[in-house]
């Protein structure tokens, strides 16, 4: 199941599960769409793949299958 992580992990804005604006890597590192394309240009700075928009999961799924609460948040140096 993707988790579906609530926050960008470099400037930490918030990510709902509905968001257009995030974006993600086959690990599942999530970023914002402003992160992703101008600081890491659409390459993650965690495992080098690229960025790609998050899917968004029908909403009468997520009862049955939350969004993760988790927030990770590892701004590049």
């Amino acid at each position: 199941m993707l988790q579906l992580r609530p926050n960008c992990e470099h400037c930490d804005c918030d990510l709902p599960p509905d968001s257009e604006m995030a974006r993600i890597c086959t690990f599942e590192c999530t970023f914002c769409t402003s992160c992703a394309d101008q600081v890491y240009k659409g390459i993650c700075t965690n495992c080098g793949g690229n960025l790609v928009a998050r899917p968004i999961r029908p909403a009468n799924k997520l009862t049955s299958y939350p969004a993760s609460q988790e927030r990770v948040h590892r701004p590049a140096t």
